[in-house]
């Protein structure tokens, strides 16, 4: 998502390029190029997936919305296991339209997990539970903060459900390092993310992350709490950013891997 500029067989050449050895997928673009032409072309190209994003969006109640949701899900799922990750990345949803239950939502997401974690072991997929920052629990997503999406992934088995790690969406938390701990001590730190915090924000919110080093996040601080905990899987850097976008995808995904060396390596 960083240098969605680039299709995917541009993507490939630039990781080959730069000796980015793994990639994070998202699935419009893979669905768009073709999930089995997107396995071949990543392994073809000596590249591993590292996770796909993303599933979730499951705080509806409605029966038949529900439904078609959890069918989604199924179909992430299969998705990420073609590709041979075994990692999907979850985004809870949001408050259902009108809705105020922010607790009654995140009920209805671990319903959900009920019935998604044991298909996704079933295909050899784990599901990952990000928290995104609070701006975004009205319209996107109810779980806010680490210690949340760890209460949701507790009642499940660790190699069936964990969480993602945003240093975008957790750094204003103090209690994210010990929530951290928590997870690495159980298992259940499945992705790890990086993304910088600048001001002021866009107009379009969700399109602000920082290209790393470019704002407040002390990531090499962060990364350093999950690599304590245990964490030794792959680092994903996640930037929406419309400047980014509008540039050079090369320069960017080239920049991206310069920036990670100078301020998270």
């Amino acid at each position: 998502m960083t240098v969605k500029q680039l299709s995917l067989p541009e993507l490939t050449q630039g990781c080959r390029q730069f000796g980015i050895g793994k990639v994070g997928l998202w699935r419009e673009p893979v669905q768009a190029y073709g999930v089995a032409k997107t396995a071949a072309l990543v392994r073809s190209a000596g590249l591993e997936v590292t996770t796909l994003c993303r599933g979730g969006f499951l705080t509806g109640i409605d029966p038949g919305e529900r439904a078609a949701a959890l069918a989604d899900n199924r179909r992430a799922v299969d998705e990420a296991a073609a590709l041979g990750t075994d990692t999907l990345v979850l985004v809870s949803g949001g408050l259902p339209a009108g809705g105020k239950d922010l607790c009654g939502a995140r009920e209805r997401v671990a319903d959900a997990l009920a019935e998604l974690a044991p298909y996704a072991e079933s295909h050899g997929v784990r599901l990952a539970v990000e928290p995104l920052h609070p701006m975004f629990a009205a319209d996107r997503c109810v779980v806010s903060t680490l210690a949340q999406a760890l209460d949701l992934a507790e009642r499940f088995p660790a190699h069936q459900v964990g969480v993602t790690v945003d240093t975008y969406h957790v750094w204003w938390d103090d209690r994210a390092p010990a929530g951290i701990a928590r997870a690495g001590a159980a298992g259940r730190i499945h992705a790890f993310q990086l993304a910088d915090w600048t001001t002021p924000l866009p107009a379009g919110v969700l399109n602000g992350r920082g290209q790393l080093g470019d704002g407040s996040i002390d990531l090499r601080a962060w990364r350093g709490y999950v690599e304590a905990a245990g964490y030794s899987g792959p680092i994903e850097v996640e930037l929406f950013n419309e400047e980014l976008w509008a540039r050079d995808g090369r320069a960017v995904l080239k920049e991206t891997a310069a920036r990670f060396l100078e301020h998270a390596a």
